[in-house]
């Protein structure tokens, strides 16, 4: 059975008031086997938890949090994933980083990355994004929250190397007010936040998708550009390499000039257009929600029957 709170309670507080007194309440009424929780926190009163937590962030990176959410999140978050009976992570990287930074049962820990939707594909047509969001010339694009981890100020020099070449260094995401603001990344058009039926027509239509973030559990939106042949700059920091493999050019993401230069490759030159192409197709044709969601399915099962 699928709980959630009713639209009038998903405000963020009012959501998690919900998960923590309401949805254990439910529980316990159907005789629940376990509640899975796949958002990085689960009931503290019930006892039969698996829950999902991406990443680390908040203990690694916790000046890139409001206190409240920092708080909130290595307190309950960390007390609810040692309770439970078993917690799914998205990477190897994330598992070393919750075994060292929250101390979670290494035993009790499994890996299960994510999946891209069919929908990102070669074939998605960028004409009505572009006419949505405004982009009538050649883009190179970066999908973040804005926040100090995605350090989106690095991009300025790129920014200002592409719009020499007519190309504009565009910025889709949105801001959240448990973050802490990122730098101004000068000369990086901001589109705010996009619609999701228009990300696969806006990666298709990039020149380049670069990520030049100091931390990820995962970094799907890499993939995401994959799958759609659109060829990828990334960070070779935290699960980027581990999720991008040998199909994106993985940079230094501190280093302005090395970003500039891999943008620039990305963009223009064509030998290396063309393999980034064929090389992110195959990547991201190893990740599938199909499979993310038969392992979990798995595992549930596993753990269920374990705690009958």
């Amino acid at each position: 059975m699928v709980a959630q709170p009713r639209p009038r309670t998903r405000r963020r507080l009012l959501a998690q008031g919900w998960e923590q007194v309401a949805l254990p309440a439910q529980a316990a009424r159907l005789r629940a086997a376990l509640v899975f929780s796949p958002a990085n926190l689960a009931p503290l009163a019930w006892p039969r938890n698996v829950l999902v937590m991406h990443d680390a962030a908040v203990l690694r990176e916790p000046r890139a949090y409001s206190r409240a959410y920092r708080a909130w999140h290595a307190g309950a978050g960390v007390a609810c994933a040692r309770r439970a009976l078993a917690v799914i992570t998205v990477s190897e990287f994330s598992r070393r980083e919750l075994i060292e930074l929250a101390g979670l049962d290494p035993s009790r820990l499994t890996v299960i990355p994510g999946g891209v939707d069919a929908r990102f594909a070669p074939g998605a047509d960028p004409a009505p994004a572009a006419r949505r969001l405004g982009l009538s010339r050649p883009y190179v694009l970066t999908i973040a929250t804005d926040d100090r981890r995605k350090n989106l100020e690095k991009l300025a020099p790129a920014a200002a190397a592409l719009a020499r070449d007519g190309i504009e260094l565009v910025w889709a995401g949105d801001r959240r007010p448990y973050f802490a603001a990122a730098a101004e990344a000068a000369g990086v058009r901001s589109l705010g936040y996009v619609e999701d039926a228009d990300l696969p027509g806006l990666y298709a239509g990039a020149e380049a998708f670069v990520l030049a973030s100091r931390y990820e559990g995962f970094g799907l939106t890499c993939l995401e550009a994959m799958a759609c042949g659109t060829p990828v700059v990334a960070s070779n920091r935290a699960a980027l390499p581990e999720t991008c493999g040998d199909a994106a050019l993985l940079v230094d993401p501190d280093d302005g000039e090395a970003l500039t230069r891999a943008v620039g490759i990305a963009a223009g030159d064509a030998a290396a257009r063309g393999a980034l192409r064929a090389a992110g197709l195959r990547r991201a044709a190893q990740f599938s929600w199909d499979r993310a969601a038969a392992s979990v399915d798995a595992l549930l099962t596993t753990v269920a029957g374990s705690a009958a």
